[in-house]
């Protein structure tokens, strides 16, 4: 009998399914896996997302916020800014204005320097002329200047504030009351009255001011407001100045600067002030009554008649105490 041989089996072999079959297995696990992963990887991705997109919107809210806080701010800087420029130039025009009126300021000073050089040079060829002419020991025998006596320790001034002499006369009052002041450097009181007999300074009522700088400029600092009630006539104030401040041991002068008299007999307010203002035993008054008339009613025909009478009452008042009747040319 004879025996068949087996053919031998191959330790390895593979045929073309098996790889075809091992291939789809391959694909097909595949699939399974990147099916399971891919839900959890994309959801995880849209959160992580979102939740930038939404840190990203709150920052541009934020930075938009900001940029209009910031937009104010800088507008108002610049409101600001402008506020500032504005009064920069506005002090820059003042500056050069002080500084125009300095120059001015400094070339009237050194003109009037120049002037009172001259004047002291005059006054000084003056006096050796004088000396040469009247001799070392000539001596004034009054003491007047312009006519008007200026011995008196106290002055006293009587203003008309009325309507007419501040609206049309009141800076050459001034002018007359600074220069008076002049002529008197340094006296023991000084007081003003109104025509009524009202004080400038009520808390210096029925006694003197102090004289001093200080005082002088006050009076002509309040001078230039200082306008009470006016009935336009002297006469309350030169007898209000005389019955309050007489006193026969102080030389007084009484300065009454006015344009206009309204009362009734210019004779009885000279007995009046004649009683008031009694003579010393030399027969001279101890309070001298000067005046000074401002010619604004001159000019207006209906009120002409009150300035001659004003005029007609100082000069018999001036010349019966002892002092000088003024009548200015022009009120300006």
């Amino acid at each position: 009998m004879t025996t068949r041989r087996r053919r031998p089996i191959e330790e390895i072999s593979m045929s073309f399914l098996d790889v075809i079959c091992c291939g789809f297995g391959a694909v097909i696990l595949l699939l399974m896996i990147t099916k399971t992963a891919e839900p959890l990887i994309l959801e995880k991705t849209s959160v992580r997302l979102n939740g930038f997109v939404a840190q990203r919107q709150d920052s541009v809210h934020d930075i938009r916020g900001q940029t209009t806080t910031l937009t104010r701010e800088l507008t108002d800087k610049q409101r600001e800014l402008d506020q500032e420029l504005d009064t920069i130039a506005r002090l820059n025009s003042q500056l050069t204005t002080i500084l125009a009126q300095y120059d001015t300021t400094r070339s009237q000073s050194e003109d009037q320097v120049t002037l009172e050089t001259k004047l002291a040079s005059a006054k000084q060829s003056l006096t050796d002329e004088m000396e040469r002419l009247l001799g070392t020991g000539f001596v004034r025998q009054d003491s007047t200047i312009g006519g008007i006596p200026v011995d008196s320790e106290y002055i006293i001034f009587v203003i008309d504030t009325s309507g007419s002499m501040f609206n049309f006369a009141w800076g050459l009052v001034m002018k007359k009351l600074s220069e008076t002041l002049a002529i008197y450097p340094t006296v023991k009181g000084i007081q003003v009255m109104d025509d009524q007999g009202g004080y400038m300074f009520p808390r210096y009522a029925g006694r003197w001011i102090p004289d001093s700088p200080a005082r002088r400029r006050a009076i002509m600092e309040r001078m230039r407001t200082w306008n009470p009630f006016s009935n336009s006539s002297p006469v309350e104030g030169i007898e209000q100045a005389v019955r309050t401040f007489y006193d026969p041991d102080k030389r007084v002068s009484i300065y009454v600067f006015g344009d206009d008299f309204t009362g009734n007999s210019i004779e009885e307010v000279v007995d009046t002030v004649d009683r008031i203002n009694r003579a010393d035993d030399t027969g001279h008054r101890r309070m001298r009554i000067h005046a000074v008339g401002f010619p604004v009613l001159a000019s207006v025909a209906e009120r002409r008649a009150s300035f001659h009478r004003f005029a007609a009452l100082m000069r018999e008042l001036t010349y019966r105490n002892d002092g000088t009747f003024v009548g200015l040319p022009e009120f300006r």
